[in-house]
């Protein structure tokens, strides 16, 4: 079992995780300037006139960036720091006690792996991860290991949190495209729910090395926790927009279906984890997933004769086969879903 985080602090980066001089992320262009979307929740503590101007700034960002922070959501900071703490320490438990975890079989309801099944390059991404179903936690509890002694419970009450923040954004995003504001309920966001909990240890070298490929998400809209510790980047017209940690806040991105079913207007945004050499950094990112035989198109009530559906209808489960083959490529797996 091969992985970051049961070794020593390597001194050099070993030759399997070295990028070629053309992929390192040392030659894009960083947007120092561009200011990241904030959007205040406020508690839900806000009238009618508050919750439009919230539904404004949602679709705004949505837009522009497909991206956004938002605060003040109402998940308590214990919740989110107590979720932090027990996958740290569970990156930090002895290699024997994790090796029983480890397995390439994506069909598990639990697992540990390194780098990613996606890219099919030689090259190694500097990732740990746990990959598991979190919901409904009933059906998978099981699963969960037992250690950290508390683990599932953890586990348990954040997953219920944001699921729950979950469904307050979808009615919002509904609301703002014109839709019935439980649209976006029911088969779009009832599939079992992931969670991607990424490990991105110290890098002797971060010039040579990324921490995760540039992507976009595959399912509905994701909800990721980064705790302090900064590498996240979206990408934003000709470069990469630094998503700098803001404390108990959460970054919402945009997965390809919600950008299919709103025909493009809201973009799911491509975005990647770079490294660094001082301190190992732990990002949660919760994945709102339609049911796998759930049928994906653009909403009606947004076409028109001066909008046509740019996408074909298809189910989920054929999405996500195009989605592997393409190896997670934005312009690959749109375009077979694409209308001629």
């Amino acid at each position: 079992m091969e992985l970051l985080s049961n070794q020593p602090m390597y001194q050099t980066v070993p030759e399997k995780y070295i990028f070629p001089p053309e992929k390192r992320v040392v030659n894009d262009i960083i947007l120092h300037s561009v200011n990241f979307p904030v959007i205040d929740l406020r508690g839900g503590r806000v009238d009618a006139e508050g919750w439009c101007e919230i539904i404004g700034e949602i679709m705004k960002a949505g837009k522009e960036f497909g991206f956004f922070q938002v605060i003040n959501h109402g998940i308590p900071e214990k919740t989110i720091s107590d979720m932090l703490q027990v996958c740290d320490e569970f990156f930090k438990m002895p290699a024997e006690e994790k090796a029983q975890y480890y397995s390439d079989d994506l069909s598990k309801p639990f697992l540990l792996n390194s780098s990613t099944t996606y890219d099919k390059g030689e090259t190694r991404y500097w990732r740990d991860y746990l990959r598991l179903v979190c919901y409904p936690i009933e059906e998978v509890i099981d699963a969960w290991p037992e250690k950290p002694e508390n683990f599932r419970a953890v586990l348990s009450e954040y997953t219920l949190q944001v699921r729950e923040l979950s469904s307050k954004l979808l009615k919002l995003i509904a609301q703002g495209l014109g839709l019935d504001k439980d649209y976006f309920g029911g088969d779009f966001s009832t599939g079992k729910t992931q969670m991607n909990i990424n490990h991105y240890p110290p890098c002797p070298d971060p010039s040579l090395t990324m921490g995760l490929m540039p992507h976009c998400d595959r399912h509905l809209i994701t909800l990721l926790a980064q705790g302090t510790v900064s590498g996240l980047q979206a990408r934003y017209m000709e470069g990469w927009i630094n998503v700098e940690p803001i404390p108990n806040a959460f970054v919402i991105n945009f997965g390809h279906q919600l950008e299919i079913i709103t025909n493009g207007l809201l973009k799911s945004v491509e975005h990647r984890a770079v490294t660094n050499s001082a301190i190992a950094r732990t990002s949660i990112a919760t994945l709102i997933i339609p049911k796998t035989d759930c049928l994906i198109a653009p909403a009606k009530e947004l076409l028109n004769e001066n909008n046509p559906p740019k996408y074909k209808e298809f189910i989920f489960s054929e999405f996500i086969k195009a989605y592997s083959a393409a190896s997670a490529s934005r312009e690959d797996v749109l375009e077979f879903f694409k209308l001629s």
